[in-house]
């Protein structure tokens, strides 16, 4: 660690955008994560400049995803729409020192400018057109009315930023475009209030994608150019999809929402993408066992991680088998009163604990319950044609033999009937599966011993009607 630095912080910095998706929210966790092992703050600011993408004023929705995901942020939030002093402070002071210039042009100019650019074979960037202006010409169009952007002025120079995965980083200016500070309506840009946020907040890592490398190169002229030590940057690889693509809203489990929706713990969302693109002994770990376990000082400095959603229901299935039995009937609970609601009105929370233990190894989501349970509320109504694929036909007698025999619960029953199998010498598979389909309505699934817990002894001699 660098011994200049006097105290670690690090930010979470999204755009209110609405529901967060995976790749912020790993974004997220490695701030807190690298913030926690080095007892620094985690900040959280919302950077909400652009109204075009205000879509969660206040970014309350992060706030809330943030909370139940476990991240909370040490400080914050901050607001960059409340903070348009600070960044108007800094501006004037660049227009000061003449280090910015206007530019009026359109987007559409500018575009045609870059066409042609392309159509040369010239790589596109901004020409510094309105540079040639003159102090004449500047006072007509600003008399006139007309919009403008305030643009850096890039020095033409090599900047050098430390990346914990990269290690120094050398960027030559000369192939980047003078970039803007302002839009025409005043308001300012991502990379300014940014720059000036990080700078004002002191933040010493800043953790983002690496499709941020090209905001960090101009950023770094900014700190030069206000003699402001720069933070250590981390640019983490992109999350991909498995064929190797940007992971995007198509891929299932992009939206946080999504998982949410679907049955994924937080626990197991924040274990994976703690997990993704590193290899641990012990791999079920909490927020504490990642923080201790993680290492910043030997990260991969590839450009991109795959997610793997079967990785991640593993993981889950492991976290649901983590839970105590009240706090997971909980969460449980609610998805099956949704899926059953007349039913559910005489079954008490307790008596669903007493279903759910049986059949909890067997969830690797939490929506899974209604699947696993559904057949405990409705008979199934096995097809004819699912009978005689299992031999039906075969095992008719056996099953009329045994149905009504004497026996005091479920589970002495069902002894009764494999033991009974057994001294037939009857395929004990094809009998269970039979058996299965009667009382689930799938010839596999739990166990023989779970569905004797899950079921009254008169609801299974009932169901096992269709077998005769």
């Amino acid at each position: 660690m660098d011994s200049e630095i006097k105290k670690i912080r690090t930010r979470f910095a999204p755009s209110p955008t609405g529901w967060m998706h995976l790749g912020n929210v790993r974004i997220a966790l490695l701030n807190a994560l690298f913030a926690k092992q080095h007892k620094g703050d985690f900040v959280l600011r919302i950077e909400d400049t652009d109204a075009s993408r205000d879509v969660d004023p206040g970014g309350v929705q992060i706030m809330k995803d943030l909370a139940w995901l476990g991240l909370t942020p040490t400080e914050g939030p901050y607001y960059q729409l409340q903070r348009t002093e600070l960044y108007q402070k800094y501006l004037e002071d660049l227009i000061k020192r003449e280090l910015v210039y206007r530019c009026f042009e359109t987007a559409e100019e500018l575009e045609i400018t870059r066409q042609r650019q392309i159509a040369r074979g010239l790589p596109p960037r901004y020409d510094q057109a309105a540079l040639k202006l003159s102090k004449t010409e500047i006072d007509a169009l600003l008399a006139a009315g007309k919009p403008f952007v305030w643009r850096f002025k890039l020095p033409q120079t090599t900047v050098v930023i430390k990346d914990l995965s990269h290690g120094d980083v050398s960027f030559d200016l000369s192939n980047f475009s003078d970039f803007t500070l302002t839009r025409q309506d005043g308001s300012f840009t991502f990379i300014f209030a940014n720059f000036v946020d990080d700078v004002d907040m002191k933040i010493s890592h800043v953790i983002r994608g690496g499709d941020h490398l090209t905001n960090t190169a101009v950023q770094a002229a900014l700190y030069n150019a206000f003699s402001a030590p720069l933070p250590i940057f981390y640019h983490t690889p992109l999350l991909c999809n498995t064929e190797g693509k940007k992971l995007s809203k198509r891929d299932f489990g992009f939206s946080l929402d999504e998982l949410r929706q679907a049955g994924f713990l937080p626990e197991a969302i924040c274990n994976y993408l703690g997990l993704i693109g590193a290899s641990f002994k012990e791999e079920i770990m909490d927020m504490n066992a990642l923080v201790q376990n993680i290492s910043f000082e030997h990260i991969s400095s590839a450009s991109q991680v795959r997610y793997d959603v079967e990785k991640l229901r593993w993981i889950n299935q492991k976290w649901i088998t983590k839970l105590p039995s009240l706090e997971l009937t909980k969460q449980l609970y609610p998805l099956m009163q949704a899926a059953h609601p007349a039913l559910f009105e005489k079954i008490t929370p307790e008596q669903f604990m007493q279903l759910v233990e049986p059949i909890k190894t067997e969830l690797t989501t939490l929506k899974d319950i209604t699947s696993l349970l559904h057949f405990v509320f409705e008979a199934p109504h096995p097809a004819p044609e699912l009978l005689q694929l299992h031999h039906v036909q075969e095992h008719t007698m056996f099953f009329k033999s045994i149905v009504s025999h004497p026996a005091t619960n479920a589970p002495e029953f069902l002894e009764l009937l494999k033991q009974k199998a057994r001294e037939e010498k009857r395929p004990l598979k094809d009998v269970l599966a039979l058996l299965r389909i009667a009382l689930t309505g799938a010839p596999t699934g739990l166990g023989i011993s779970e569905l004797g817990a899950l079921l009254e002894l008169h609801e299974i001699r009932k169901r096992m009607e269709c077998l005769i």
